[in-house]
């Protein structure tokens, strides 16, 4: 019997461990062929002797599966380039992009470096971007050429993107700005049949592993709910033929959980046909916040 993704070419950026590992093996157990990218660099982005995403490829052939590793830089323009290609190169194809790659270098602002700054949003903010642009001009040309393509694309923010996190601004800004990516370009690319979705998933994984140190170890039995591998059939669906009609969403997504999540929408309103005083503007914003939703808070407020 065929997979969910059958004759699919999926991308996956940062799949050597972690979400982008589990991502990459579900993508293959349904049937895609998938080239695994990872830069293999450590936790905050410094250079890795170890190389794991030849390793996941090796995990995916022995399986039965099809797999092809890339190690570059997806947010150079070079490496972003040489990701598509990799894919049309060895597999004449390309489907689904799911940019998942990134590294942490938390900070608390007034200690947060300019180059811990740069660094993590290289990484999540260019290294969404770039693929993206590739992926989209090789879809757009193969519309005008009248092949209409079913594509994909998958994003990775946050909860941190969604609602801010202590001690780590620079990432917090990073996945919101992937929200506003992710927005715009469902928006522009509808022409050319690419769906754009985005997911903001909880995991167990090295990036979490303070934010989840209370719930590193497995339960001996029953249901893991942090687990990466929990989140990956909601990416594998997004990424599939089957969730035509789904694009412009952000899924939060955590165990056995996911979310819709609904971003800003016009509240409670004041509007008159004269200006404001600084006075009336401040007494007409106090009635409006008396009328408006608490926001959630701050992870870590």
């Amino acid at each position: 019997m065929n997979g969910l993704c059958e004759g699919r070419v999926v991308v996956v950026t940062g799949a050597g461990r972690g979400l982008g590992r589990a991502h990459a093996l579900a993508f293959a157990a349904e049937g895609a062929r998938v080239v695994v990218n990872d830069l293999g660099v450590g936790l905050d982005g410094t250079p890795d002797p170890d190389s794991p995403a030849g390793r996941v490829a090796d995990e995916i052939r022995a399986a039965g599966g099809e797999a092809v590793a890339h190690a570059g830089d997806i947010a150079t323009d070079t490496g972003a380039a040489s990701l598509v290609a990799t894919a049309l190169r060895t597999y004449g194809r390309l489907d689904t992009l799911v940019n998942n790659a990134g590294f942490l270098r938390d900070r608390m602002l007034v200690n947060l470096d300019e180059d811990d700054w740069d660094a993590v949003v290289r990484v999540h903010l260019k290294g969404h971007f770039l693929p993206l642009k590739h992926a989209a001009a090789h879809w757009r040309a193969e519309t005008r050429a009248g092949r209409t393509p079913a594509a994909r694309i998958v994003n990775t923010s946050s909860g941190a993107g969604l609602l801010g996190s202590v001690g780590q601004g620079n990432y917090s800004a990073a996945k919101a700005g992937i929200v506003a990516l992710t927005l715009v370009a469902a928006t522009e690319l509808g022409r050319y049949g690419v769906h754009v979705n985005a997911i903001a998933p909880a995991a167990r994984t090295r990036m979490t592993e303070r934010a989840f140190a209370d719930t590193m170890a497995a339960p001996a039995t029953g249901f893991d709910a942090m687990a990466p591998q929990n989140v990956s059939p909601l990416v594998v669906w997004l990424g599939s033929a089957a969730s035509t009609g789904v694009t412009g969403r952000v899924f939060e997504t955590e165990g056995g959980r996911i979310t819709v999540m609904e971003g800003w929408r016009p509240g409670p309103t004041a509007d008159r046909p004269s200006r404001w005083t600084p006075t009336e503007a401040g007494e007409a914003t106090r009635k409006l916040l008396s009328q408006a939703r608490t926001p959630h808070p701050v992870y870590g407020g």
